[in-house]
């Protein structure tokens, strides 16, 4: 099923870029990120009622707002990826294996340890930052892998089985981890149903639209004007895309929530801290994981960013749907990203520099 989303053409591979080499926008990517962030901060004080506003912007529980800026954000990424080479990541075992037990087996069961640990007298906001872990990230660990020079081939494989499991798990995920593990435990239990229809939607949307459309520019690029006009200039001139839409939906999610992070700012402290745990140290694990595996520096940091990023979008909108919008759960599942956003781009940095140190490159590499 993966690989019938992600094979199409055949020719010899592009010379690999080398890990650490960004451009003046990505190098200076952190300034721009918290000028975002104030940006949004300050709308959201100016202009109190934009938070209203952008939130009825929605259709099926998708806010329009947010979509346009990932999926802008997430079509260049995937615009680059060599769609043929994914044949041949499928079959690469060890690469599987980790990226499925580190998402799916580790991942949420961090979450569950360090949601306890800090919020044992808050069940909401316990239960939000559950769901958080439970939604694997397959929007903006494309940029993230893309910064870091990781394998793209790869990070586009990972995000798609992503998907997958998104489908068939996380409902199972969250009944586990809020009912089952709970009650063995001797642990308060919490009640929840989750739509299979919203968890669809979020995957087909944020990125069944932007992979549909890397696709189809390859192809018809390719056919119409050849391979190497399509790397060496319709690709640079769509890149700045990506920083744009992440820009974008930075300042769309802080002024959503501008007024949320000043009237409760112990509660949005006493979240940050067990996410800030979570993402560090689920990217940590995965190296030295990645490292015991034998990985290359390419897929190495596509499988660390794959694991430590979080579908957020899928995360609030459950929330939202199972508990209200303006509930604990919910305000939990839009911290993520607040902490998120700017604890990656500083592990970008983080790989780029250590990376090298400790993993061999990849000759083929994307």
């Amino acid at each position: 099923m993966i690989e019938s989303w992600l094979m199409t053409l055949t020719e010899k591979p592009p010379t690999p870029r080398a890990a650490g080499s960004m451009s003046f926008f990505d190098r200076w990517l952190a300034a721009w990120i918290f000028l975002a962030m104030a940006a949004g901060l300050l709308i959201g004080k100016v202009f109190p009622g934009i938070g209203a506003l952008l939130s009825a912007v929605e259709i099926g529980g998708i806010s329009i707002p947010i979509a346009i800026g990932l999926i802008i954000m997430m079509y260049p990424p995937l615009a680059k990826v060599r769609y043929d080479k994914t044949k041949e990541i499928t079959t690469d075992s060890t690469l599987m294996v980790v990226s499925i037990v580190l998402n799916w087996v580790v991942g949420p069961a961090l979450m569950f340890v360090l949601a306890w640990l800090f919020l044992p007298d808050q069940p909401e906001l316990r239960t939000g930052l559950i769901l958080v872990g439970l939604a694997r990230c397959i929007a903006m660990v494309l940029v993230w892998s893309d910064l870091a020079r990781g394998d793209r081939e790869a990070t586009a494989v990972l995000v798609a089985i992503n998907s997958v499991f998104q489908i068939l798990m996380f409902g199972v995920l969250g009944w586990f981890y809020l009912q089952i593990l709970p009650s063995w435990l001797g642990l308060d239990t919490t009640s929840v149903t989750f739509s299979v229809i919203s968890i669809v939607t979020s995957v087909l949307v944020f990125l069944g639209v932007p992979l549909v459309a890397g696709v189809l520019t390859r192809v018809i690029g390719e056919k119409t004007k050849g391979r190497r006009w399509y790397e060496d200039t319709f690709l640079p001139k769509i890149s700045p895309l990506a920083l744009i839409g992440l820009l974008y939906t930075i300042v769309v999610l802080f002024s959503l929530q501008g007024d949320e992070i000043t009237a409760q700012p112990w509660t949005v402290a006493r979240l940050a801290l067990p996410l800030l745990i979570y993402f560090v140290g689920m990217f940590f694990i995965s190296l030295v994981v990645s490292k015991l595996s034998g990985l290359t520096y390419e897929r190495a940091a596509s499988v660390s960013f794959t694991a430590a990023g979080n579908n957020f979008e899928l995360a609030i909108a459950v929330s939202i749907g199972t508990f209200g919008a303006t509930s604990p759960q919910a305000l939990a599942g839009t911290i993520g990203p607040l902490i998120e956003v700017p604890v990656l781009v500083g592990l970008v940095y983080v790989m780029l520099w250590l990376g090298p140190k400790i993993f061999k490159k990849e000759n083929a590499g994307s």
